[in-house]
């Protein structure tokens, strides 16, 4: 089975599956959206969706959040984690968004990209969920861990592993791809012990047949 045909089993399974998946950040329109995915960096959408109720209900503009008190919104935000960084970027980004795009979280990932703090990872979850816009596939861990283990690609650096999947997955998938992914990496393709007793899709997963056999998950089997 190639790649390409594995993936189009997958959609097909990942929708039985996972009819109602959907991004697990809280949010109600771009800008709260483009905050709570800078916050998600290296802390669980549980937590971030945890913090934001109080922020957002505090800042509701861009120019809120770049004129905001950096040692106020730090403490505002410790709790995820890198406050300090996340701090500056959330700060950096709305000031541009005010500077160059009147106060409003632009819609293309020329745009978006171009912010500070503002990767294409966090682009494109703003464009899929915000706007609607599949411009790429979003790589988060469970994306990478995932797309490994059902040899979708060999690679390690996000930037790749985006492109080798949207070689295979038909661009109208790229969005929910991705949601697919994260909830199967968080409900049963875990990263240590995965459930592949349990595993809806282990039919179409070479790593599984392994990971039954030894009883474990090792990085080697993600790519040999």
């Amino acid at each position: 089975m190639t790649a390409r045909e594995r993936a189009a089993q997958l959609i097909e399974a990942f929708r039985e599956v996972y009819p109602g998946a959907h991004c697990e950040l809280n949010f109600k329109n771009p800008l709260e959206l483009l905050v709570a995915t800078i916050l998600s960096a290296q802390c669980t959408d549980k937590r971030v969706n945890m913090v934001t109720p109080k922020l957002f209900a505090k800042y509701r503009t861009a120019a809120a959040y770049a004129n905001s008190d950096p040692a106020t919104f730090e403490k505002e935000i410790q709790s995820t984690g890198f406050f300090r960084n996340k701090t500056k970027s959330i700060r950096a980004a709305a000031s541009a968004v005010v500077a160059k795009h009147r106060g409003k979280v632009p819609d293309t990932m020329e745009q978006l990209n171009a912010l500070p703090g503002v990767g294409r990872k966090t682009a494109n979850v703003v464009l899929g969920n915000a706007f609607g816009k599949a411009e790429g596939v979003v790589v988060d861990t469970h994306v990478a861990r995932l797309s490994q283990r059902l040899r979708l690609t060999k690679h390690n650096d996000p930037e790749k592993i985006e492109a080798d999947l949207m070689k295979i997955v038909p661009r109208e998938h790229w969005t929910m791809w991705s949601h697919w992914l994260i909830w199967h990496g968080r409900r049963r393709c875990f990263a240590r012990k995965p459930d592949c007793s349990q595993c809806e899709v282990l039919r179409l997963c070479p790593s599984g047949k392994i990971y039954m056999r030894t009883g474990e998950a090792r990085p080697a089997d993600a790519t040999s």
